[in-house]
């Protein structure tokens, strides 16, 4: 009577089909391939892996800034799209494929079968490295400023990220034991080990060195930074508007920063693009002057552009809520608004203003008046001096003199300027160099931009900044504490468990792969010498699954 396969051989033939490519061969075929070409394509597994998930965490941190890398190219190709969902999806799916499949060798291997990686795969293997690392050289040329924004991810996520390298550490010495007790030579041994607890060691000792904001008493958190909108609150409303306006008034903010560009006829306006396609209808209205300098517009053309239906046909911000009847209708009527407009619209609402200055071309007839044209705009309008904080560095001095009463902000912490600034307005990526405390000493307020995402703003909380610059009010107004705040003492206290019971189960793991050595080499068992994690087993269930000429024997 023939034996019946058993469980673990059924899952076996399942999971080799979906792994190997060697189920035609005999055991003597599969005897003579190279050892070291599986450990080999394990390895580059196990870096795909690490690979693609050192990738995902680069793109959730890069999701706050993500907005920029949509707007460069919309610049470049002229067609707007959010990459960011584009970009998690795709992210995701090839972290679990690597997992999957990383998954799926460890199976295997606890069947007893060989792990011989089927082509196809070697072919995604190999994809998905060069498709990371050509997300790495891009990043580095296009923006090196997000290695900074890592930097500073790294002060919101260290304490997690330590749990998780514990973990994984923990996890990986049961194979790490079964080799150390499967290799014969001495020296190859001592070398195991001392670099696999030497690697444990500084896992464990890497508190050591984190520093976050929010590891601190809860009673000496700061006080909750205000809001600034970025252009407004661009996603509840179109950029740059009245509307926007009134919805950053909504949100609790209590500026509005904004962009402002002069017309061909002298009209200080806002507006962030050097053109016009991307925020209006200029391509109906001006189809032969859609790659026109917006300042090359006179106001009288300016006025005829909608700049409010572009924000109903594509959506900005994928994860930016629906708009209700009342605002769709009002978000398709917005106008480009002038400065002036904007400023006694402001200040009815009791907002201060902040915004930055984008010159015309050098032939443009306000070319080199461009400053005294705002600053005259900004006492023509008759709205408290105090309410407009002034950032543009040019002609600072004479910007003082004519309006006394504007707030001058600044835009980098050190300077040739000999007094000291009351306002600052930094990248957020700078915090890092940045002395909350000392700064707040010399009177001086912090605010850092653009911060749209829940576990920055938490980060900035923690750290005493004053204000942040945001795309997304309306989550940062909800907000009624930061994401996570860790007393230093209960750090400590769990810190020290969770090495300690790694270091338990790192203990129990090599005792229990010594008595598995043990009973393996005992005298009347069945003994296999070592073979590499990725080798073929010499298991009878190999035989039955990979020979189609062995038969098991009748009874």
């Amino acid at each position: 009577m023939a034996q019946r396969p058993s469980c673990c051989s059924i899952w076996a033939q399942c999971l080799g089909c979906l792994y190997s490519c060697h189920w035609k061969k005999s055991p003597q075929e599969r005897m003579q391939i190279i050892k070291c070409n599986d450990c080999f394509w394990f390895g580059l597994l196990f870096l795909t892996f690490l690979l693609s998930l050192g990738w995902l965490y680069i793109g959730l941190v890069l999701l706050n800034d993500l907005h920029n890398f949509n707007e460069f190219l919309f610049k470049q190709w002229g067609c707007w799209m959010d990459w960011s969902l584009v970009f998690l999806l795709v992210t995701s799916l090839l972290v679990t494929y690597a997992s999957l499949l990383l998954l799926l060798a460890l199976l295997l291997r606890l069947c007893g079968q060989p792990l011989h990686l089927h082509c196809v795969h070697k072919v995604l293997l190999i994809f998905i490295i060069l498709l990371v690392v050509a997300g790495l050289v891009g990043l580095d040329i296009q923006w090196q400023e997000e290695w900074h924004s890592l930097r500073v991810s790294l002060q919101a996520t260290a304490p997690f990220l330590h749990i998780g390298a514990v973990a994984g550490v923990t996890l990986l010495a049961w194979p790490v034991a079964r080799t150390f007790y499967h290799i014969h030579q001495r020296g190859p041994k001592i070398l195991l080990l001392l670099l696999f607890f030497g690697v444990a060691l500084a896992i464990y000792l890497v508190p050591l060195c984190i520093s976050s904001p929010c590891i601190m008493e809860p009673i000496d958190l700061p006080r909750k930074p205000e809001l600034v909108g970025h252009r407004g609150a661009p996603m509840l409303a179109p950029e740059n508007t009245l509307m926007s306006l009134w919805k950053t008034a909504e949100c609790g903010a209590t500026v509005f920063e904004t962009d402002v560009m002069v017309s061909s006829d002298g009209v200080p306006f806002l507006m962030h693009d050097d053109r016009l396609s991307r925020t209006t209808d200029v391509a109906s209205v001006f189809p032969d002057r859609i790659t026109a300098h917006s300042s090359d517009f006179s106001w009288n053309e300016l006025k005829r552009l909608n700049a409010g239906a572009w924000f109903l046909e594509r959506r900005t911000f994928w994860w930016a809520k629906q708009l209700s009847d009342r605002d769709r209708k009002e978000a398709e009527n917005q106008r480009v608004p002038t400065l002036e407009e904007l400023l006694k619209e402001a200040a009815s609402l009791n907002l201060s203003i902040i915004f930055d200055l984008r010159r015309p071309p050098e032939n443009h007839t306000y070319h080199d008046t461009f400053v005294n044209q705002t600053v005259e705009t900004v006492l023509n309008a008759r709205v408290p001096q105090d309410m407009v904080l002034w950032l543009p560095d040019d002609d600072r001095a004479n910007v003082q003199q004519r309006a006394p009463g504007m707030r001058q902000v600044y835009g980098q912490q050190g300077g040739n300027r000999t007094e000291r600034p009351q306002y600052l307005n930094l990248p957020y990526q700078d915090l890092p160099q940045l002395d909350i405390k000392a700064l707040h000493q010399d009177n001086t307020s912090v605010n850092l931009f653009v911060v749209n995402k829940s576990w920055l703003f938490s980060l900035l909380w923690c750290a005493g900044v004053d204000s942040v610059t945001t795309n997304d009010c309306q989550l940062l107004q909800q907000m009624s504490g930061p994401v996570w705040l860790i007393p230093p003492q209960t750090y400590l206290i769990t810190w020290i468990i969770i090495n300690c019971v790694s270091a338990l189960l790192l203990l129990l793991a090599f005792l229990s792969q010594r008595t598995c050595a043990s009973e393996e080499t005992r005298p009347g068992k069945n003994f296999f010498p070592f073979t590499p994690f990725f080798s073929s087993s010499r298991l009878p269930l190999a035989h039955s699954i990979y020979d189609p000429f062995f038969h098991p024997p009748q009874v």
